[in-house]
């Protein structure tokens, strides 16, 4: 696809942006926050980003922008050194936009680059400039949204617009390969992170699907009532203003609705839900299933050990909480025995990835670890804090690819989601394929992203055109 004119594709921050007007501090606690978030997110934004400052400005403060540049990988360069400007004109495909305190309205840079637009930060109300080309923004945190406006303008409808919104370590695992750009993409796709620190509703206008990752937003989940699921679950303000938006949405597209993933919340529901992969199991093949589980309501139920062979479990057993996210009734899991290879599978709309990670030993290790005179429970909280197997326990068993295809194919159907990931392990003797864990939106960090991230951006193209079509 071929960019139009007038796209912004690269930001000049003026120092005047960069310091606060208050102190002039660029190590004002609320400021740096603001300022290292939107540096975080222009960096792998696809736009060719620099800061730049005027022969005025104290050696102190032009060391502390080119330290924070240096971190960022960004350009930082005096506006009297022509060389450099001459540079950013190579680099930069588009529109460049310089943003400028209202109160440093000197600006001599507009002469020397051509396709320049300014905006002007601190200015409070309506657009004073409203019939010229300069964008006036209050706040430093509307920058990705001010970009956004402009680039959709200019694109008209050869653009499709990502909101998305996840905590800030799991948008940085994303961006930092590529998936987030806010310059728009060869298939016309371009990301805008929604935050709820500005009015949610203007954000919404700009965007015609949203991503997000909901759990990083529950504040606490109530298992003791008996109301449907969705209502035990209580979300930050921000995530419940956004939910009222995607219970009704007018037309945007959301991945995924939440109604589609609460089941992958409650590993209750997913086991229960996983019991019906007997449906893919045929004679002469191997079986894939889940794995064994019974709930716990009371660990001191003198019938439990009863209960436990019923459901076909003995010690070793993983103990869980009932919901995915937070802590809850126990829900207790077969640990089955698999030469400590766990393979990870992604679901990346019609597409299915998978890579191959060491796991935890086998269960006469786990009982070594626990004391030869008494078993204890090793307490864990994830499965990272857990021991792995040594390099020469690795094994390499093969696995039935198309099998665990197929079983994805039918999650997808089953679940309704779009992007999720799975993993199996392979059982010592009797080889079947046990779904142990169901996520949604995982990082798929371990799929190279040179046919991760394309086959990301398909399926969020596919998901809208899908809804457009029906």
């Amino acid at each position: 696809m071929e960019v139009e004119s007038g796209v912004i594709g690269g930001v000049i921050l003026d120092d005047s942006a960069v310091f606060s007007d208050e102190d002039n501090n660029i190590n004002n606690n609320n400021n740096n926050l603001i300022l290292n978030s939107l540096l975080r997110k222009l960096r792998y934004s696809a736009l060719s980003t620099a800061i730049s400052y005027d022969d005025a400005l104290s050696s102190p403060k032009v060391d502390l922008l080119k330290s924070t540049a240096t971190l960022y990988s960004m350009h930082c360069f005096s506006l009297d050194n022509e060389e450099a400007i001459e540079q950013i004109k190579r680099d930069v495909k588009g529109v460049i936009l310089y943003v400028v305190s209202i109160h440093k309205k000197d600006l001599f840079l507009k002469q020397l680059i051509p396709n320049l637009q300014i905006a002007f930060l601190n200015v409070e109300g309506a657009n004073v400039y409203e019939n010229s080309n300069i964008i006036c923004i209050n706040k430093l945190e509307e920058l990705p949204l001010t970009i956004c406006r402009v680039n959709r303008k200019a694109m008209g409808n050869d653009v499709v617009t990502i909101g998305y919104i996840m905590k800030p370590s799991r948008e940085e695992d994303f961006a930092k390969r590529g998936a987030f750009p806010l310059y728009p993409t060869r298939d016309g796709l371009m990301f805008l992170p929604l935050t709820f620190e500005l009015p949610l509703a203007p954000q919404l206008q700009e965007v015609d699907i949203i991503l997000h990752k909901a759990t990083d937003e529950i504040i606490s989940i109530d298992m003791t009532g008996t109301a449907e699921f969705a209502n035990r679950i209580t979300f930050t303000r921000g995530m419940q203003e956004l939910k009222r938006y995607m219970d009704h949405p007018p037309d945007c597209c959301v991945i995924d609705q939440l109604d589609k993933i609460y089941p992958v919340l409650d590993r209750l529901k997913i086991q229960q839900t996983l019991l019906g992969l007997q449906d893919l199991n045929a004679p002469g093949r191997q079986i894939i299933r889940g794995p064994h589980f019974l709930k716990v309501n009371d660990f001191r139920d003198p019938s439990l050990d009863q209960k436990l062979s019923g459901a076909k479990l003995s010690l070793p057993s993983i103990v869980k909480p009932q919901v995915a996210c937070g802590v809850a009734h126990a829900h207790n899991m077969e640990y089955v025995d698999h030469s400590s290879t766990l393979y990870k599978f992604y679901v990346l709309g019609d597409k299915v990835f998978n890579a191959v990670k060491k796991s935890t030993p086998n269960a006469h290790i786990l009982m070594k670890l626990c004391g030869d005179d008494e078993l204890k429970p090793l307490v864990f909280d994830s499965l990272k804090s857990l021991p792995t197997a040594d390099e020469k326990q690795l094994c390499g068993d093969n696995i039935d690819h198309g099998l665990v295809t197929e079983a994805a194919k039918w999650l997808a159907r089953n679940l309704g989601l779009t992007i999720f990931g799975f993993d199996v392990v392979i059982q010592e003797g009797s080889r079947d394929h046990v779904i142990v864990d169901v996520n949604y939106l995982p990082s798929f960090k371990e799929v190279p992203e040179g046919v991760a991230i394309p086959a990301f951006w398909d399926a969020i193209k596919k998901k809208l055109e899908s809804k457009r079509t029906t």
